[in-house]
């Protein structure tokens, strides 16, 4: 039986180059953003590729939960699940089937990020009012315990929280995981040409650095806004 494993995460995170470090173990299969192409059909929200993205993937949410469940060739199959993807259609009870968690980052963080591949940004861009109730609904339907890993605890300490997040998974711990080859890879997204330049680039988790981002004045609520959903999660992190 395959393990398939759940990381909810919202945008302009280092989910990429978490899915990086799990496909770089021998006993892992990856899956890229597997909502997407459903999200924009549904949407039509105005997405760099959108056409590509919406041609290359399923759009029926039910087809897509189908594929996250089944069997795959390898013992683990690494799930990177965008919380804004999620709509409101989707019945959630195929969760159950999978092993969920969480990857946070401080908004003033995504907000500036997302404003540097995208000329605007709301609430909804940015998925984390979404992921909180993504984590209480998940957790009502599953039981489960879900780990909550910060972005910049991972770079401030890659071996530890990945460590820390295996044992929470009940998986073993691969070295394999703080290093993966440089370049594109088969299972990145038809996106990637307009959003993983970075992670292309890299070969492990960048060093963390701290940087007092501004942003402008009418996002000043927005931030707040989203920042009291964040400091829920936050507080339920795995530590350091």
């Amino acid at each position: 039986m395959t393990l398939n494993i759940a990381m909810w995460s919202g945008p302009r995170n280092i989910s990429t180059a978490m899915m990086r470090s799990f496909e770089n173990r021998d006993d892992t299969c990856v899956i890229d953003e597997p909502f997407y192409g459903y999200y924009l059909k549904q949407t039509g929200a105005d997405h760099p590729l959108a056409e590509q993205v919406i041609a290359s993937q399923p759009t029926r949410w039910q087809d897509v939960s189908a594929q996250l469940i089944s069997n795959k060739t390898q013992p683990i199959c690494y799930q990177k699940l965008m919380t804004h993807h999620m709509l409101d259609d989707i019945d959630l009870q195929w969760c159950k089937q999978l092993r969920h968690c969480f990857l946070i980052r401080d908004p003033k963080q995504v907000i500036h990020s997302y404003l540097q591949k995208m000329p605007s940004v709301c609430d909804d861009d940015i998925g984390i009012i979404k992921q909180w109730r993504l984590y209480q609904q998940l957790a009502d339907i599953t039981k489960q315990r879900m780990p909550i890993i910060d972005s910049n605890d991972i770079l401030k300490a890659p071996k530890t929280m990945l460590q820390k997040l295996c044992e929470q998974l009940d998986i073993h711990f691969d070295e394999k995981m703080l290093n993966w080859p440089k370049g594109k890879r088969d299972s990145d997204g038809v996106w990637a040409s307009h959003w993983y330049k970075n992670v292309e680039n890299s070969t492990g988790f960048s060093r963390y650095s701290y940087s007092d981002t501004s942003l402008p004045n009418e996002l000043g609520a927005m931030l707040e806004r989203n920042n009291d959903y964040y400091q829920q999660m936050y507080e339920k992190r795995i530590k350091i």
